[in-house]
């Protein structure tokens, strides 16, 4: 598919193709239109999700990036260079459990969109002392790189959580059932604070795209992986 100057595919910029804003008709008199009925805030009329179509994004320090290539892989386990949680974020983790005896901890964590709750929150400086470590609080927002794949790729274990992943209220689907919660997450407000939880670790050859701030990061990661890049700011720029 044709990329555009960012080397995203032409559809998935919207900076070099922004979609045309609707023009707007005055009725000359109100209509009512039917309502469409929505079963726990998922219309009857949508279509349902593909796990192989539906991209999720792991985000981390460039810093970290080396020695996931060094293994090839992205390790649930990893002591990475750059540790972004405090020590209660890790616990809160190791204790919160998907099933009987798999701890979150023991899962890789991936956001459903680039627009995630706490990937924002790390671009608006990691304020919450009780969850970000000092060395997130000192990163800025090009200093990260975002790992792409699609959940299917994260293989047979995966698992999607409709919200944070060590919260107690979180519930988890697994096998069939992930197609229907990725469905019923999709226009709702808990979608940008899901996850999508991969068993152990994640071979580094599944990653489809690399998304980096500006030219320089760019660079960087093109020294280290042959893994297609792509230069895409609006990923990198706090929600308004």
């Amino acid at each position: 598919m044709p990329e555009c100057i960012h080397g995203l595919e032409i559809p998935l910029c919207d900076a070099c193709y922004p979609k045309a804003q609707p023009v707007q008709v005055v009725p000359a008199r109100t209509v009512r239109t039917p309502r469409v009925t929505r079963v726990a805030g998922v219309s009857s009329s949508r279509k349902s999700i593909d796990p192989a179509r539906q991209r999720v994004y792991h985000v981390t320090h460039i810093n970290n990036l080396e020695s996931i290539l060094d293994a090839d892989q992205i390790d649930a386990d990893a002591s990475p260079t750059v540790d972004l949680s405090t020590d209660l974020t890790r616990e809160l983790r190791l204790t919160a459990e998907v099933a009987p005896e798999q701890s979150v901890a023991s899962y890789v964590p991936f956001y459903l969109a680039p627009t995630a709750l706490r990937w924002d929150e790390l671009r608006r400086g990691a304020e919450d002392e009780t969850r970000w470590s000092a060395a997130a609080r000192s990163a800025a927002p090009v200093d990260f790189v975002v790992l792409v794949t699609t959940v299917s790729a994260l293989g047979t274990d995966a698992v999607v959580a409709d919200g944070d992943a060590a919260a107690s209220l979180t519930r988890f689907a697994t096998g069939d059932e992930i197609t229907k919660a990725l469905t019923k997450l999709h226009d709702t407000e808990t979608f940008d604070a899901a996850e999508v939880l991969a068993r152990e670790s994640v071979p580094f050859g599944v990653i489809q795209l690399i998304g980096v701030a500006n030219d320089r990061v760019r660079d960087r990661v093109r020294e280290l992986t042959s893994t297609k890049v792509a230069v895409y700011p609006p990923w990198f720029q706090a929600e308004l």
